[in-house]
This record gives C-alpha cells, structure tokens and sequence, in this order.
C-alpha cells in the first residue's frame, strides 16, 4: 500500500507542475468518464468485467484519473474468482495522435475451487503496473501496454503484455 501512495504522488506532483490551469475554470469540465465492459464465454467459462473510471485534464497533453475494476469469472466445476481493485493512471500526449500511459492497478484476488481439484482456496493481492503507448485519435486510443510488475504465478492477466482501447468522454 506504501508503494500505491508514493507512486500516486510522485504522478500527481509531476501532472501539476505541468498543468497550466486558469483558477477561473470549472473543475468538472476538465473532467472526463471512461472505462472498460467485458464479457467472455465459452462451454462452462464465463468471465465479466466492469471497469469505470476518470480522467482530470490539466491541459492538452497531461491528464491524471482513477479508477474501480470488478470481476467476476468461474468455469464450471472448476472454479470461481471474484477480483475487486482500482488504478490510478496517468496519460500523457506529446502529439495530438500519440498516447503515453502509466497505471498502477491493486487488485484483491478471491479464488475457490471445487473440491474435486483438492487445490486450497488462494485470497491475496496483485499489484500491476503498466507503461504503455497508444495511437489516440479524438477520444478513443488503441495501444499495448506492459505490466513491469508481472508475476506468472499470481497475475489475472495471461501475459505481461496487453492490448487496450481506451474511451474518454
């Protein structure tokens, strides 16, 4: 936890000392909402995820947001899991189609198998944290991202590496 709020600072300080704000300005119209819907099925898999979060711009080229993950997964007669957490992202643009990402994600893994498999039930938490790069055009971007703190063993994620499409509106 230590780790979460040093590197929220750290993220936090740089964005405001690169921000350029009039204290005029409305806080909410330099917020944006965004997230993530995902459905997976297939012969006794099922896995859903809801993932919302938000963006404060503080100017055109440095945003700084939060967000929640929920989901759900189970394989009949195998397993189920439920996996709840946040992140905390910073984006930066250093053109107008170029997206540089850094997200921290913290994320409590509750995991139960049937009784068959004769596996103990696994209840811990998985830290992430993802670079990434992105073509960004409007408020869609398209990119790959690289978790620096992948764990084989403990990660929901198959592999270090993934693809993303993020939205903001």
């Amino acid at each position: 936890m230590k780790s979460f709020l040093v590197i929220f600072l750290i993220i936090f300080d740089l964005s405001v000392s690169f921000s350029q704000e009039d204290s005029n300005s409305n806080f909410w119209n330099n917020v944006s909402f965004g997230g993530g819907i995902g459905l997976n099925f297939s012969d006794g898999f099922f896995s859903g995820t809801l993932a919302p979060s938000a963006i404060y711009e503080f100017n055109n080229q440095v945003a700084l947001g939060l967000g929640l993950n929920g989901t759900y997964n189970s394989q009949k007669d195998v397993y189920k899991s439920t996996i709840l957490g946040g992140s905390i992202i910073s984006l930066f643009n250093p053109a107008d189609a170029i997206q540089l990402s850094a997200e921290f994600e913290e994320l409590h893994v509750n995991r139960k198998y049937e009784s068959f498999y004769n596996l103990p039930n696994d209840t811990y938490w998985s830290p992430a944290l993802f670079v990434g790069a992105g073509y960004r055009s409007g408020n869609v971007t398209l990119g790959i991202r690289y978790d620096l703190l992948y764990d084989e063993d403990k990660s929901i994620y198959a592999n270090a590496w993934a693809p993303f499409l993020r939205f903001y509106f």
